[in-house]
């Protein structure tokens, strides 16, 4: 199907959508649930109610399309915000930032939250909110956990997930793309659903040509950090293979992929007590079960991608060695595919700084994304710097800028008195 300017945007009615034409179609083809959106046994129980060949089934809401999928309306506003978070970036090619995260009326990871996406065309001094993602107003469905990726092919990929509730064994990956990056007001393909899980970290693009989808269905689940593959550019996707984490160290798995120079995948993922680690040696296909690493952290997101030079950057809180809260998010790189790493740049001492995201523009400059105080001062926050600052420890180019403001948050509903 051709790209066209696709938006379900409805206006609210008495703060709720007025009915949609996906909400009343209440029953899908039996086709549609054993076949292509839904994989997982978990999630086929939960959409399908099997009775004989031919009769139809009803469709749980968080596998509908969101309704509303274009420019922000009032009760998207800023100032009408008790919550935002999650961050991710992506840097078009002739160097237009995006961003996105995710956002809610009330203080909290609830029904109400949907997505952001901003973008600036003037090296980040000023962001414009152009599209909204939010499955249903108030609920019961949730967009969240939203990433950015601009593939090989110059597609600039919007993704979030979708569900009732945190579970991921019970969410799915959905997608918008655009090949009009550079354009302050692009045209967006219509939203569809990839894979079962969440996926809060950036894809990867393999040397062989696949795609790679970093999903999970965490938590309740075994086999949860999954690697999920595309080898046409995107068009379909399919399970290449998992790691297991143990269960007693099973937290939100926000598992990366980096391939090294060897061939094999190193997957590093969260876990109960910080950073836990695989590698495949067999394409994906089969993982050893996740361990620790050496790589002191709290349970919270980080950063870790291949820069152009070749060397590693990964993004963390605190020093390599000790194990700090979501504070003091600091760079480092390495020349050795992560056995060693050398630098730190500190990019904000802060406690409340957390989930760093970003991408090397191509000028060169490294762009890092995070979030500070998400129903506080509720900030989403770029820093920008290069190699030699991080192999420095310190800003020795005029490319370091830190703390720029992306967006700030106020209103909304304040918190429930205890």
């Amino acid at each position: 199907m051709p790209a066209t300017h696709f938006s379900s945007a409805v206006p609210l009615r008495n703060g709720r959508f007025p009915n949609h034409p996906f909400r009343s179609r209440r029953f899908v083809d039996l086709y549609f649930c054993s076949g292509h959106a839904v994989r997982s046994l978990v999630v086929v129980a939960l959409a399908c109610v099997f009775f004989q060949a031919g009769v139809r089934a009803e469709e749980p809401a968080f596998l509908l399309p969101p309704q509303h999928v274009g420019p922000p309306g009032a009760e998207h506003a800023s100032t009408n915000r008790g919550f935002q978070g999650i961050p991710s970036l992506a840097v078009a090619p002739a160097g237009r930032l995006w961003a996105n995260w995710y956002a809610g009326v009330t203080p909290g990871e609830d029904q109400n939250n949907y997505v952001v996406v901003s973008t600036s065309g003037d090296d980040g001094e000023t962001w414009t909110e152009t599209l909204i993602i939010d499955p249903d107003g108030p609920g019961p469905v949730r967009a969240f956990d939203p990433e950015l990726w601009l593939a090989p092919d110059g597609r600039l990929f919007v993704f979030w997930a979708q569900a009732q509730g945190h579970e991921g064994s019970v969410a799915g990956v959905w997608c918008v793309t655009t090949d009009q990056p550079d354009s302050a007001t692009p045209t967006w393909s219509e939203p569809r659903r990839l894979t079962d899980g969440i996926m809060m970290c950036k894809p990867i693009a393999l040397a062989d040509g696949r795609w790679v989808l970093p999903a999970s269905t965490w938590r309740k689940t075994d086999d949860s950090a999954r690697m999920i593959v595309s080898d046409d550019r995107g068009k379909t996707w399919n399970l290449q293979g998992a790691c297991n984490v143990p269960a007693a160290d099973r937290q939100f798995d926000e598992h990366m992929l980096i391939e090294r120079r060897d061939g094999s995948l190193w997957m590093l993922a969260r876990t109960n007590y910080g950073i836990g680690e695989s590698v495949s040696t067999d394409g994906g296909k089969s993982w050893p079960e996740l361990r620790p690493t050496q790589i002191a952290h709290p349970s919270a997101r980080f950063f870790i991608t291949r820069l152009e030079s070749g060397k590693l950057l990964l993004v963390k809180h605190g020093p390599l060695t000790e194990k700090t809260g979501r504070s003091h998010l600091t760079a480092y790189l390495s020349e050795d595919d992560g056995a060693t790493w050398r630098g730190g740049l500190l990019l904000d001492e802060r406690s409340g700084v957390s989930y760093p995201d970003g991408q090397q523009a191509p000028d060169g400059r490294i762009r890092i994304i995070y979030d500070f105080s998400r129903t506080g001062a509720r900030q989403i926050l770029l820093a920008t710097f290069t190699e030699a600052d991080v192999l420095a420890g310190r800003a020795v180019t005029d490319a370091v800028r830190l703390r720029q403001q992306v967006s700030q948050a106020s209103g909304g509903e304040a918190k429930p008195k205890p």
